[in-house]
């Protein structure tokens, strides 16, 4: 048993070994080269001596060098076109030449057993060329972004490119000339400001601090990297955009008691009687004894349900206004409804027919109705809500 599950062990491990040898030749011969190196380094990194390993040696020469002589074709093709949009690639294939012998440094070097010499690998130091490819490319990238911060004035999404173009470039070559510095200008001048305001066009008044917990802003979590939102007007701003929530209709029903009368009834148990037969005799046990059964008797309570009831509901209308334009950009119906509901009881009659959900509302009064400023703040705390799932969902600009 135990020499059949060695074989079949070993089976599995020459049919992987083999898999794998096949992988990489299929990668080399479809041009995949880097695939290639990165299963010939994974297996020689293993135990780079083994014999059975000799295969990766092989293709681990071959496909470096076809990988190496395309890469420079390419950065010797783009160099002689001589165009700004090629800066980016020449910079990335430089690297990449660079990355890719260091993923082999400590490999080598590698013996072919068969001719007794090293495998043959040539490295070059592409340092300088990097540095050069680096810094055509940021002059490149610099420029661009500069520009852009220029036509920022004629829209405002440039200076948003140009704070993306600066921000990739000082990831690539930190603090490369004033990179930082126009990175915070750029990024001011992308800010969109926002005024909200409250606007009642109801004839109803609308409570102040109800208009101060939906002017309270800064508890939305709605300011971003682009986009600021105010709710007093800062002088020094000029701002973009106008948000306005303007109530249109509020609503407060009459107080209102409906009543309902229930009538209970129950059977409830009243001592005992003698059981009698079909001739009004006593029925008796084996031992000569009379028999008792429970007596019952039907008892009776009038129930009665109170419900107090009282609503309101705000309607309205959210604005996006362009102030560049005076343009309405947006409109947004938004409305909110609050329902104040009490119920209590009491009866008459015997408490034993209630059951203890209706008893439970006999212990129960009457409640003071809210006021109708009450009403309406309590209303607006679900509009402030609805408010903020506008704002999120729907922004100034895509």
């Amino acid at each position: 048993m135990r020499k059949t599950t060695l074989l079949l062990l070993l089976t599995a491990i020459i049919i992987s070994s083999c898999s794998s040898v096949k992988s990489t030749e299929k990668a080399i011969n479809s041009g995949n080269y880097d695939k290639a190196i990165s299963l010939s380094v994974k297996n020689l990194a293993k135990n780079k001596f083994k014999e059975k390993n000799q295969p990766y040696v092989v293709m681990l020469r071959d496909a470096f060098k076809k990988a190496t002589d395309r890469d420079l074709a390419k950065v010797s093709f783009l160099e002689k076109e001589n165009h700004p949009d090629n800066l980016e690639a020449i910079y990335t294939l430089y690297q990449r030449l660079n990355n890719r012998q260091e993923k082999i440094k400590p490999l080598l070097p590698l013996k072919i057993l068969r001719s007794g010499r090293n495998a043959d690998f040539d490295i070059v130091n592409y340092d300088d060329r990097i540095i050069e490819a680096k810094e055509n490319y940021s002059a490149a990238l610099y420029e661009n972004a500069v520009s852009l911060l220029k036509e920022g004035t004629r829209n405002k999404m440039n200076y948003r490119r140009a704070f993306d173009e600066f921000q990739y470039l000082n990831k690539i070559n930190s603090n490369y000339k004033d990179t930082r510095v126009l990175i915070e200008e750029a990024h001011q001048k992308g800010i969109d400001f926002v005024f909200v305001s409250v606007n009642n066009d109801t004839h109803q008044v609308i409570p102040r601090r109800l208009e101060d917990d939906l002017l309270a802003i800064d508890t939305y979590g709605l300011n971003d990297l682009w986009t600021q939102y105010h709710s007093r007007r800062d002088n020094r701003i000029s701002y973009d955009f106008d948000l306005e929530l303007n109530f249109r209709r509020i609503d407060v029903s009459p107080e209102q008691i409906h009543e309902k009368e229930i009538i209970k009834e129950k059977q409830i148990k009243d001592g005992y009687k003698y059981l009698l037969d079909d001739n009004g005799g006593f029925v008796k046990d084996s031992l000569g004894n009379k028999i008792k059964v429970d007596k019952f008797k039907k008892i009776r309570c009038q129930f009665y349900r109170f419900t107090q009831f009282k609503s309101s509901k705000v309607i309205g209308v959210v604005k996006y206004i362009n102030n560049a334009n005076n343009q309405l950009l947006e409109r947004f119906p938004i409305e909110s409804e609050f329902v104040f509901e009490h119920v209590y009881a009491n009866y008459d009659g015997d408490r034993r027919a209630l059951e203890d959900s209706f008893f439970n509302l006999t212990q129960l009064r009457r409640e003071r109705f809210p006021s109708n400023e009450q009403m309406i703040y309590d209303t607006g705390r679900d509009l402030k809500e609805k408010l903020k799932r506008i704002i999120t969902r729907n922004k100034f600009r895509n």
